[in-house]
C-alpha cells in the first residue's frame, strides 16, 4: 500500500491539498479559490513564463512556451489532460485524477482559455480515476466539450503520439514525428497534450498568482524501495535526494533507480544532489515523472537493473524492430549478469547498447532501456565486475519473476467525495469590452467520432 504524507509545513497552492485520502467534490475545491475568474488568459500566461514552470510529466518542458505553441499555430486547437502513467514506480497522477478532478479539469479548461482550444479530453487508464473524473464534470460542467477516453495500460499509451492516434480512434501506439500533436493532434488541430499534474499547478498558478514560483518549484514524488513503505508526498526543488531517503525511511539507501524507469541508476554519492531538474540533467540523470526508487544495503543494483529492463522488453509497442530486439537484447543480458551466466563481452554489450540505441525508437522506450544499460555500468562499474567474475549471492534470491512485482507501486486509497447538489457552471465570457475572462466560450469542433469510452 502507498502511503500519503503532507509536508510538516504545508504552504498554501499545493498540489496535494488539506485532504488528500478524500475526493474533493466542487464544492470544497470551490471553497480554496477553484474555478475562480479572477486570472485571464494572457495574464496566466505571463504568470507560468515567469515562474518557469516545466512540464510534470517526465520531459520537463516549459509550460508556457507548450501552451503558446498551441495557441500560435491558429486554428480550433484541442487540448488533453494526460492521466496515462506509465511508469511502474509512479502513482501521482492517478491520485490527482482520483483525489483532486477539478484541480485537474480546472487546469485543462485554463490551458483552453490559453490555447483558444474549443474541445478536451481526460485521457486514463484507472477506472477509479475515470469515476472520479466523470462526477466531477457532472458536478460541474466545464466551459468547453470534455470527453474521458480510456486505454488499457502500457508504458507507451502515454507517449503524446501514441495519446492522439488513440483519441483518433487508433491504437495506442506512437508514431514517427514531425509531426508533434501541437502542429497536427487531435483531428489534425494543434493539440497540447499536457500532463495532469502540470494542468494542476496551471489551476495554482491561477488561483494564487502571488505564489506562482512557490506552485513550479514544488512537485509531487513517489518515492519507494527498501524497507519502507511506498510515500506519495509534495516536496519543494533542491531538497538533497539523500534528505528525501532520510526521512522516509531509507536513510541507509546506496542508490536509486530516478524518474521512474528513465532517469537510470544513480549510487550513494549521487544522493547528495539536489531534487532539481538542471542538476539532476548534468548528473546524467533526471527527475522524469518524479518516481525514485532508493536502493537498500541489503539489494543489488544489478537486479534492479534488470527488472528495470525486463519491464520495458514487455512493454515494447513491438512496432519498431530495433525496439523489439534492443530491448530485449539488454534485458536478457541484465539478467544473465545478475544469474551468474553473462559472458566476457557481456559489458562491452551494454556499452554499447547504451551509446547506440537511444533515438532509434519511435519513442523513448528503447533510450530508457538504454539508459538503464549505462547507468548501471557509469554507477556501479566495480559491482559489474565482480558479477563476470563469480555469482551474486543477493541476485539469486531475487526470482526474476517478481521483477515487475517490485517496481510496481500502487495508488493511495482516496474515499469517495460527500455527496453535494449540483454546483452552477461559472458565468459565461464577458464581452470584448469587459476584463477578458478565464473561460471563454467554445464553439463547435469538428472532429471524427471517438471510437473509445464515452
Amino acid at each position: 500500500m502507498t502511503t500519503i504524507r503532507l509536508p510538516t509545513a504545508q504552504p498554501p497552492g499545493t498540489a496535494l491539498g488539506a485532504a488528500p485520502a478524500v475526493s474533493e467534490n466542487a464544492g470544497a475545491y470551490r471553497a480554496t479559490g477553484g474555478y475562480a475568474d479572477a486570472t485571464g488568459p494572457e495574464e496566466l500566461l505571463a504568470d507560468l513564463a515567469a515562474s518557469g514552470l516545466r512540464g510534470r510529466g517526465g520531459a520537463g518542458f516549459p509550460a508556457a512556451v507548450k501552451l503558446r505553441s498551441v495557441r500560435d499555430r491558429g486554428g480550433s486547437p484541442v487540448v488533453v489532460a494526460n492521466g496515462e502513467e506509465g511508469e511502474p514506480g509512479s502513482a501521482k497522477d492517478r491520485w490527482l485524477l482520483r483525489a483532486r478532478p477539478h484541480l485537474v479539469l480546472d487546469g485543462l479548461a485554463r490551458a483552453a482559455a490559453v490555447t483558444g482550444a474549443v474541445r478536451g479530453f481526460v485521457y486514463l487508464s484507472d477506472p477509479a480515476a475515470g469515476e472520479s473524473i466523470r462526477r466531477a464534470l457532472a458536478e460541474q460542467p466545464p466551459p468547453l466539450p470534455v470527453e474521458v477516453v480510456e486505454v488499457d495500460h502500457t508504458y507507451v499509451a502515454g507517449e503524446e503520439t501514441a495519446v492522439v492516434r488513440r483519441i483518433d480512434g487508433g491504437p495506442a501506439l506512437p508514431t514517427a514525428k514531425p509531426p508533434r500533436p501541437f502542429e497536427r493532434g487531435v483531428g489534425g488541430a494543434p493539440t497540447l497534450v499536457s500532463n495532469v499534474e502540470t494542468l494542476a499547478r496551471i489551476a495554482l498558478t491561477a488561483a494564487r498568482p502571488d505564489l506562482r514560483h512557490a506552485i513550479a518549484r514544488h512537485t509531487l514524488v513517489t518515492l519507494s524501495g527498501g524497507p519502507a513503505t511506498p510515500v506519495l508526498t509534495e516536496v519543494p526543488y533542491g531538497i538533497p535526494l539523500r534528505t528525501l531517503a532520510a526521512q522516509y525511511g531509507n536513510a541507509d539507501a546506496t542508490g536509486a533507480l530516478m524518474g521512474g524507469l528513465f532517469g537510470g541508476l544513480v549510487d550513494a554519492r549521487a544522493l547528495d544532489l539536489p531534487l532539481e531538474p538542471g542538476a539532476l540533467t548534468a548528473a546524467r540523470t533526471a527527475l522524469g515523472c518524479g518516481a525514485i526508487h532508493f536502493l537498500a544495503p541489503d539489494s543489488c543494483p544489478v537486479t534492479t537493473a534488470a527488472d528495470a529492463a525486463a519491464h520495458l522488453a514487455a512493454e515494447s509497442a513491438r512496432q519498431c524492430g530495433v525496439c523489439v530486439s534492443g530491448t530485449a537484447a539488454v534485458g536478457r543480458t541484465l539478467y544473465g549478469l545478475a544469474a551468474g551466466t553473462a559472458g566476457p563481452d557481456t559489458a562491452d554489450n551494454l556499452h554499447r547498447w547504451s551509446q547506440r540505441l537511444p533515438g532509434r525508437g519511435a519513442c523513448g522506450l528503447l533510450d530508457a532501456a538504454a539508459g538503464i544499460a549505462g547507468s548501471l555500468l557509469r554507477s556501479f562499474p566495480e559491482l559489474v565486475r565482480s558479477h563476470l567474475a563469480a555469482p551474486c549471492p543477493v541476485c539469486a534470491d531475487a526470482a526474476p519473476a517478481a521483477g515487475r512485482r517490485r517496481l510496481t507501486v500502487a495508488v493511495p486509497e482516496v474515499a469517495d467525495a460527500p455527496r453535494q447538489a449540483r454546483v452552477p457552471a461559472p458565468p459565461p465570457a464577458r464581452s470584448p469590452s469587459s476584463s477578458p475572462s478565464a473561460f471563454p466560450s467554445p464553439t463547435a469542433l469538428p472532429l471524427p467520432a471517438l471510437k473509445g469510452t464515452p
